[in-house]
């Protein structure tokens, strides 16, 4: 019955992930102690210029549509491609790789992988917001200024709620770039041991966090 489904939802195992998370973490260690990671992070870095900014940037555009984490290209950006492109080339660079994974994540949600979206949220249990012209502003701020819902799952959910492509992307680059600027010049004063970049980096997320933590309990109402 209806009345019933509710109760049928099945619990994603966040237990087990985070056990399965710890025992990774521990073995990781466990391998890695002794290692030198300032010349293993001079190794990885200089692999990843190596690379070269197209394919580094179009790993920025693609990976994190399957989760990898955004904030792991973003963070690296600045110190490995600055000294090629210039920081705000840098910067520009990694803004055009946002809008590029923006856009793909939109169309695997709302096209290409659709039933198998729609099927993991009914499995789950999970609701997909029901977009109108009227609350589509407000659906869309709701995800992208909840904080702990990681960066790819709000952009599936947005595109499974068929919100309107323009507002989406739109909404979507807006917030992300203090944070994603924020990250970058934070990583390259990081990297290069520049403690006025860091702080300059930090101040940046700092109130980044701070605008968006306003908004939400400003402008944001509560979506069902």
């Amino acid at each position: 019955m209806p009345s019933e489904e509710p109760r049928a939802k099945r619990k994603l195992p966040i237990l087990q992930l985070v056990v399965l998370a710890a025992v990774a973490g521990a073995g990781a260690l466990y391998f890695l102690k002794g290692v030198d990671y300032v010349a293993l992070g001079t190794r990885a870095m200089a692999i990843i210029r190596g690379l070269g900014p197209w394919a580094f940037f179009s790993a920025t555009a693609v990976l994190p549509a399957l989760g990898a984490p955004l904030t792991a290209f973003t963070i690296v950006a600045g110190e490995a491609f600055a000294p090629l492109m210039t920081l705000p080339g840098a910067i520009a660079a990694t803004l055009v790789a946002i809008v590029g994974n923006l856009a793909l994540t939109y169309w695997l949600a709302r096209y290409a992988l659709r039933p198998i979206l729609s099927k993991l949220a009914d499995r789950y249990g999970y609701k997909v917001p029901r977009v109108t012209k009227g609350n589509a502003l407000s659906v869309t701020l709701v995800f992208r200024l909840t904080p702990g819902i990681p960066f790819f799952v709000q952009s599936y959910i947005l595109g499974l709620a068929e919100v309107p492509f323009t507002l989406y992307m739109f909404v979507s680059w807006l917030c992300n770039l203090p944070m994603a600027v924020g990250a970058i010049v934070l990583g390259k004063g990081i990297f290069n041991g520049n403690f006025r970049m860091v702080g300059i980096g930090l101040f940046v997320l700092l109130i980044a966090t701070l605008v968006v933590h306003w908004l939400r309990r400003r402008y944001v109402p509560r979506v069902d």
